[in-house]
C-alpha cells in the first residue's frame, strides 16, 4: 500500500506541475498575443494568409466547422459518459463530462472577459473584440481528450489520434475559414490541457486503493510520437514566425504572397504541434488515472 501511495503522490504532482507549465504557456500566448503589437500583427499575417488557396479548402472547412455545435456537444458528451457507464465506470463518466463542461465554459468566460487593446493592425475586424479562446477549437479538443481517458485501453491509442487529428483541424480551419486567429486556437487547446490535468487529479482522488495499474498500459511509443511530432511543428512553426520578425512590419494586406503564406502555413503548424503535445501528455499518463482494475 506505501508504495501504491507514493506512485499516486507522484502522479499527483506531476498533474499538478501540468496544470500550472499549460497556464503559465496560456499566459504568455495571452499577453503576446493580445497585448503586443508584433504579438497581434503576426496573427493578422497569418489570418491574412489564408486567403491562399481557401477557394480550394472553403468547402471542407465549413463542414467541419458546422458539425461543432452545442446540440453536437451534448451528443458527443453523452457518447463520452456512456462509454465510460459501460466500462462500469461511474467516476471516469463524471469527470469526462466534467472535462468537457468545464473546458467550454472556462473558454466563453475568457473570451468574455479578456480585452484585446487595438494597435490599429486589424482595422477590418476591430468591431469583433477579442476572440480568445477559441469556441470551437475547445469543443473539438475537450471532446479528443476526454475520449481518451473514456476508451478501453486496446482501442485508446487509436482514439487518441484520431481525436488529436480532429482537434488539430478543426484548430486550423478556424483559422482557414477566418474565424479566428492562430493564437486563439492555441489558447483553447492549453485551457482544455488544464482542464485535462484538474480531471485527472479528479480521478485519482476517486481511485480505490485496491485498483492496479499495469506499466504495461502507458503506451509510451504512441505518446512520444505524438508528442515528437507536437514538438517538431512547434519548432517549425517559430522558425516560419522568427522569420516573418525579421521583415519589415507592413499592413499585412500589402505584403507579398511568400510571406503570408509562411505566416498562415507556420501558424497553422503551431496550432496542430500544440494540440499534439496536449493529446501525448494525456496519453502517457491515462493508464495510472484509470487503472485495467479498478479494485
Amino acid at each position: 500500500m506505501r508504495v501504491r501511495a507514493t506512485a499516486r503522490g507522484w502522479t499527483a504532482v506531476w498533474l499538478v506541475v501540468l496544470a500550472l507549465a499549460q497556464t503559465a504557456a496560456f499566459i504568455v500566448v495571452w499577453r503576446a498575443a493580445l497585448h503586443t503589437e508584433l504579438g497581434q500583427w503576426l496573427d493578422t499575417v497569418a489570418l491574412t494568409g489564408n486567403q491562399i488557396g481557401q477557394d480550394t479548402v472553403a468547402a471542407p472547412v465549413n463542414r467541419i466547422l458546422n458539425t461543432m455545435s452545442v446540440l453536437s456537444l451534448v451528443v458527443a458528451t453523452a457518447v463520452i459518459g456512456f462509454i465510460a457507464l459501460i466500462r462500469r465506470r461511474l467516476a471516469l463518466a463524471i469527470t469526462a463530462t466534467l472535462l468537457i463542461a468545464g473546458a467550454n465554459v472556462t473558454t466563453q468566460l475568457l473570451k468574455h472577459f479578456l480585452i484585446r487593446p487595438e494597435f490599429g493592425i486589424d482595422p477590418e475586424r476591430t468591431g469583433a473584440g477579442n476572440s480568445l479562446p477559441s469556441g470551437h477549437t475547445a469543443v473539438a479538443a475537450s471532446v479528443a481528450l476526454a475520449l481518451i481517458l473514456v476508451l478501453p485501453r486496446k482501442v485508446r491509442v487509436l482514439g487518441a489520434f484520431i481525436g488529436a487529428a480532429y482537434a488539430a483541424i478543426a484548430g486550423v480551419a478556424t483559422l482557414s475559414a477566418g474565424w479566428h486567429r492562430p493564437s486563439d486556437a492555441v489558447a483553447a487547446f492549453l485551457v482544455v490541457g488544464v482542464w485535462a490535468a484538474l480531471a485527472g487529479l479528479l480521478l485519482l482522488v476517486t481511485q480505490r486503493e485496491q485498483a492496479q495499474v499495469e506499466s504495461a498500459d502507458a503506451h509510451r511509443v504512441a505518446a512520444i510520437v505524438l508528442g515528437l511530432g507536437g514538438t517538431l511543428a512547434v519548432v517549425a512553426s517559430a522558425l516560419a514566425l522568427s522569420w516573418l520578425v525579421d521583415l519589415p512590419r507592413l499592413a499585412p494586406e500589402s505584403m507579398g504572397r511568400r510571406p503570408l503564406f509562411i505566416g498562415y502555413a507556420g501558424s497553422a503548424a503551431g496550432i496542430a504541434g500544440t494540440m499534439a503535445i496536449v493529446a501525448a501528455l494525456v496519453l502517457v499518463m491515462v493508464h495510472r488515472l484509470v487503472p485495467r482494475i479498478k479494485g
